[in-house]
């Protein structure tokens, strides 16, 4: 056996941004709207909200191994989703438009 290096615990996306809340509460976090305006927040505000958004979700039924699929613009409130499908447990599925109904399904 080879001595190794790896993390005796899995990499996670919840784990990162739940670090980053923790280290960097108040580090900006910026994006631009479809609309030109740029949104600022911070790590502790994405942590904080996707942490709603996923007790929203449970609330709705979603479980873990359950898809939920996004479909919008590429701003602040996908990253929240980003986050917080995954933390829970389900599969995020970020639909394109540009793609077929039989490429999405």
């Amino acid at each position: 056996m080879f001595p190794s290096t790896m993390m005796e615990e899995e990499l996670n996306l919840w784990d990162f941004l739940e670090r980053a809340a923790e280290l960097f509460p108040r580090k900006e976090v910026v994006s631009r709207l479809h609309t030109g305006e740029v949104h600022r927040t911070s790590y502790a505000e994405v942590y904080r909200r996707a942490r709603r958004l996923m007790g929203g979700l449970r609330r709705l039924g979603v479980e873990v191994g359950d898809r939920v699929a996004t479909l919008g613009f590429n701003h602040f409130r996908h990253l929240e989703t980003y986050f917080a499908v995954p933390g829970m447990g389900a599969v995020l599925h970020t639909a394109n438009p540009r793609l077929s109904p039989k490429e999405i399904a």
